[in-house]
């Protein structure tokens, strides 16, 4: 057993705490046992003397004597100024002093003296035993003396002694057993949550977490750590997927521009319109490798937290008007169709223009890439109690299980895309980063073989937005 172990521990806990409540047994019930009978005694008397100070006026003082001091166990004497006792219990307890006792010495120093209360601890020579003696002024024409006597309680201390012994040995056994059990209890299933989780941080996803616990706190850990282990296991294949995509739309336009670069210079030195061509192609291929170091660059940023947004008044209506135009070349080679359907000519709201541009662009390159046989992508702003943007593409749409796992940054759909367009699987990433650090509502409607909407709501221009830094 490790000495710092969980099991270790708690076995040490409960052995301890043992021995610490033995302690005070051995304590209370022995070392300290003549004291604690001794300060009882002591509170008992006095609790009659103040009850006889606050009744001293009663008609019934006698019956009011007698059953204090059969209640208390104590005897009572009340004496006047002359040494005259005027009242006594019927009561009377080995030990007891009375007015007959030939010992008057402590009485006589006690009415000549100014105190109103005194304790004695005298010597009975009748008995000789103990006793403690409670004198208190009444008034200034009676005194009240209260005593009882301390009966010798070695005998019991010694019983006690011997009683506590067994038990002492009976409670070491029972909280040693108590004790290992109790600790194998608590810190097995943990053990063996620590084993698979070390299991985990290696990269072995094929790991059991149920323990069979049925302490609450654990099974709360179990389900947190399978949880954590059927995230891990998706990322990692996320990873992989991203890894193998990005290394592939890396590999294709680098390939194309050693094999264009190569061509122009063995090839075509003297064929200026093929020079031309190669170029051209070699700046494309640039283009996409530009793209996809972009959108990597973009989301890291943001997710370390490092943007900032730059709120300012722009006008929607041209902004989407301006990032359709980026597209007539698609319209007039592959014959896409691109609607924008809007009731305003203008409409004003405070946004970051870059980053809102980015959104749009690409929601429709998105869209675009996904559509239908009809090339149709359509762009809808209306205007309720927010300004609502949406991209429509035509095709086969989102199945219902992959949903919430589109806006992942690995995420990249399988299937085959109408175009050749750079895929990272970044671009929806990129997009929700966006609208979350402009606090805008998102989201995602979709029909199995009637398309896809996104879309995403802005709050009207009315609104006012501080310039905001992550």
């Amino acid at each position: 057993m490790k000495k710092n172990s969980l099991k270790n521990t708690i076995f040490q806990f409960f052995f301890f705490f043992s021995i610490l409540i033995l302690g005070f047994l051995w304590a209370f019930q022995v070392l300290f046992l003549k004291q604690y009978y001794k300060y009882v005694k002591v509170q008992d008397i006095k609790t009659v003397a103040y009850t006889l100070k606050r009744k001293q006026k009663d008609k019934d003082i006698t019956s009011i004597i007698n059953n204090l001091a059969a209640e208390k166990g104590v005897c009572i004497e009340i004496m006047d100024s002359n040494y005259i006792s005027l009242y006594n219990s019927s009561f009377f307890e080995k030990g007891c002093f009375t007015g007959k006792d030939t010992t008057m010495q402590y009485k006589f120093d006690f009415l000549n003296s100014n105190l109103t209360s005194h304790t004695y601890q005298l010597t009975n020579p009748k008995f000789n035993n103990q006793t403690i003696v409670y004198a208190l002024r009444l008034n200034n024409e009676q005194y009240a003396f209260i005593n009882t006597s301390i009966e010798p309680i070695d005998k019991t201390v010694s019983i006690l002694k011997d009683q506590l012994i067994i038990v002492t040995i009976i409670v070491f056994l029972l909280s040693f057993i108590i004790a290992y059990f109790f600790s194998n209890y608590i810190s097995k299933p943990i053990i063996k949550l620590n084993k698979e989780a070390k299991k985990l941080a290696k990269g072995t996803f094929d790991c059991n977490f149920n323990c069979g616990s049925e302490i609450e706190e654990i099974k709360e850990l179990e389900s947190t750590l399978t949880y954590t282990q059927e995230e891990l296991s998706q990322i990692e294949q996320y990873r992989q997927d991203f890894m193998a995509n990005v290394s592939h739309d890396l590999k294709t336009p680098l390939t194309m521009i050693k094999a264009y670069a190569e061509m122009n210079r063995d090839l075509h030195q003297n064929d200026k319109e093929k020079q031309i061509q190669d170029m051209n192609i070699i700046i494309e291929e640039v283009d996409r490798l530009t793209l996809l170091v972009n959108d990597i660059l973009t989301l890291s940023s943001m997710q370390a937290k490092m943007d900032e947004i730059e709120y300012e008044e722009l006008d929607l209506i041209e902004l989407i008007d301006t990032i359709l135009n980026r597209y007539q070349i698609l319209k007039e080679t592959e014959h896409y169709h691109f609607l924008f359907q809007h009731k305003k000519r203008h409409l004003l709201i405070y946004a970051d223009k870059k980053k809102l541009e980015q959104v749009i662009y690409n929601l429709i390159n998105n869209a675009i890439q996904y559509t239908g046989e009809d090339n149709k992508v359509i762009v809808r702003v209306e205007e309720k109690e927010n300004i609502l943007v949406e991209i429509t593409d035509t095709g086969n749409g989102i199945k219902e299980e992959e949903i919430p796992y589109i806006w992942d940054k690995y995420y990249k759909n399988k299937k085959k895309h109408k175009r050749a367009l750079v895929g990272t699987g970044l671009g929806l990433s990129i997009v929700k980063h966006i609208l979350e650090l402009h606090h805008f509502k998102y989201g995602v409607k979709t029909k199995k073989g009637k398309g896809t909407t996104f879309y995403f709501m802005i709050p009207k221009k009315s609104n006012k937005y501080p310039k905001v830094k992550y």
